[in-house]
């Protein structure tokens, strides 16, 4: 009897810690899900573009392209950060880097913005526009930066 209760007790910790790890766990989350995803990111989110000035409606509604997201840590704070892009064919022209704190409370995004027709051999960092949004500190700056080097189409 004391060997099945321990059995099922076991059975809910692990249950416990596995949807933990899944809720967690990178790659889960993709940008342009989160808003239909949790009305806390849509409040949060609202809170970084509403004082923002012509933002592109993608932007706004982070709408378009995504790929999934990664768990990331900045002064000891963990981020869900990833990449958004207005379409799959221009994502080497308009391209947003987002970071959500994990609770929910913080957002900040880089805007980079190339110009179209850029020959091939150019590289898009020195003719790039970079716009940060929710007031991001120096430490966050370059953390987004950081992740955009990542792509291996940036250099």
């Amino acid at each position: 009897m004391l060997n099945r209760h321990f059995h099922a007790m076991a059975l809910v910790l692990l249950s416990s810690a596995s949807a933990m790890v899944m809720a967690a766990n990178d790659g889960q989350s993709r940008v342009n899900e989160l808003l239909s995803s949790d009305a806390q990111y849509r409040d949060t989110w609202s809170t970084v573009v509403k004082k923002e000035e012509r933002l592109p409606d993608w932007v706004i509604n982070l709408s378009g392209a995504s790929d999934q997201m990664n768990a990331v840590t900045e002064d000891r704070e963990p981020y869900l950060v990833g990449p958004l892009c207005e379409t799959q064919d221009t994502c080497i022209n308009k391209r947003l880097i987002v970071a959500f704190s994990l609770d929910k409370k913080h957002a900040y995004a880089m805007l980079v913005e190339v110009p179209a027709g850029l020959p091939a051999d150019k590289s898009p960092t020195r003719h790039a526009d970079y716009r940060f949004l929710g007031k991001p500190d120096e430490g966050m700056q370059t953390l987004l930066k950081e992740q955009l080097k990542k792509d291996p189409n940036w250099y």
